[in-house]
């Protein structure tokens, strides 16, 4: 089992050794996927960690906070992130790792069934991976499965006043029991977020009674400089302050759609780490930015979802493939 990309919480970094500078808060797990006739399949996953490897493999030095047990899957889940060059911290303890378990429709959508376990232990807020990224992303099973996700919401509370805060609520309807306790759990994240993610399904769960653009409007009211929707096959919407933007989703030959979302907040991400607009101290600017370069972000994260669909499992792209 690889091991050397593991940090302990409290190790310091050398002189000389870089910050990574984007971290990824969040569950992992493993997705069994079943369709047709054909055996099962799995593949690792969970929204945070497809994000962290979407990061790690467009470029960026990236970190993820998470655990997975120390089962076959989980050597799986810590085989991955080695083979993406993503850090970790926490990593596998005694519970079972987390699965997912998805029946593929004919057009490669999954609906799943979860063994969900989710906590983390008490990390310091100057645990280097919070204190020196530039940008924090988080999202969905970690926000609102407990006891991990009151732990998620105070290291975001921590690392807001020096990174971006990336958002995506990723509903999983099986797994909640409360809708409005769901409901005042994601607004408490957007609250916290810049730049908020979420697919067209996700906003009408949650909103049952409003349009997506009216939930959008709503929610950047609550702080976000940035709200996206995305509409599958029917392309992404974005709005900021400036106003709105929309673009087409590329036709491919779709193999299933696990991971799309994933890698297109990491596409989105990396759009703005791209343009400089990571960190608080650029908060203003994202707060400013305009919808012609909205559109770019928007089409080049649509790129990025387009090459996942097109192979099986969350396989998030290269920089070079969107290219």
């Amino acid at each position: 089992m690889a091991t050397d990309r593991y940090i302990e919480v409290d190790t310091p970094r050398t002189k000389d050794e870089e910050p990574d500078v984007l971290t990824v808060i969040g569950e992992a797990l493993v997705d069994v996927l079943s369709g047709g006739i054909s055996a099962p399949r799995s593949f690792v996953g969970g929204s945070p960690l497809n994000v962290a490897v979407g990061l790690a493999k467009l470029g960026h030095p990236t970190t993820f906070i998470g655990r997975w047990g120390k089962d076959e899957y989980g050597v799986m889940i810590q085989q991955s992130l080695a083979a993406n060059d993503v850090r970790y911290i926490c990593g596998p303890d005694d519970a079972p790792t987390s699965t997912a378990r998805g029946i593929l429709d004919p057009v490669g959508a999954a609906s799943y069934t979860f063994d969900m376990h989710w906590d983390l232990p008490e990390l310091p807020a100057d645990t280097p991976a919070l204190a020196e990224a530039r940008a924090v992303h988080t999202g969905s099973l970690a926000t609102l499965v407990e006891p991990g996700a009151s732990k998620v919401r105070k290291l975001i509370e921590a690392a807001r006043p020096h990174a971006t805060i990336s958002y995506d609520p990723n509903i999983r309807p099986s797994l909640i029991t409360d809708h409005a306790a769901a409901v005042a759990n994601v607004e408490r994240f957007v609250a916290l977020a810049d730049v908020v993610r979420a697919s067209d399904s996700d906003l009408e769960w949650l909103y049952p009674h409003r349009s997506v653009e009216d939930t959008a409007a709503a929610w950047l009211a609550l702080g976000p400089a940035m709200v996206v929707a995305t509409y599958g096959s029917g392309g992404p919407w974005g709005l900021v302050k400036a106003g709105t933007a929309r673009t087409a989703a590329p036709v491919v030959d779709v193999a299933d759609t696990v991971g799309a979302g994933d890698s297109f907040i990491s596409a989105m991400i990396s759009a703005l780490e791209s343009r400089g607009l990571l960190g608080s101290e650029r908060r203003g600017h994202l707060h400013a930015l305009d919808t012609g370069t909205l559109t770019e972000i928007l089409d080049y994260a649509a790129r990025a979802a387009a090459i996942t669909v097109s192979r099986p499992g969350a396989n998030p792209p290269t920089r070079q493939e969107i290219s």
